[in-house]
């Protein structure tokens, strides 16, 4: 893989599944609900599940390099 886009790719994943990890972590404490319409379990543990797979696919990016 070619550095700039290993890097770029491994930023935007990594502050992506950051910031969804962060947000769900806020809605949950907060008892708000994740996602309008779902399950409030269901909803915080796909969004927990997408987070960390995006932030293990940042780290995959990144460790190509």
């Amino acid at each position: 893989m070619e550095r700039g886009p290993a890097i770029f790719g491994g930023v935007v994943f990594a502050l992506f599944g950051g910031g969804l990890l962060v947000w769900t972590a806020v809605r949950v404490r907060q008892r708000r609900p994740v996602a309008h319409g779902v399950n409030r379990v269901a909803s915080a543990t796909l969004a927990g599940l997408a987070s960390v797979i995006a932030l293990v696919l940042g780290v995959w990016c990144i460790s190509r390099l």
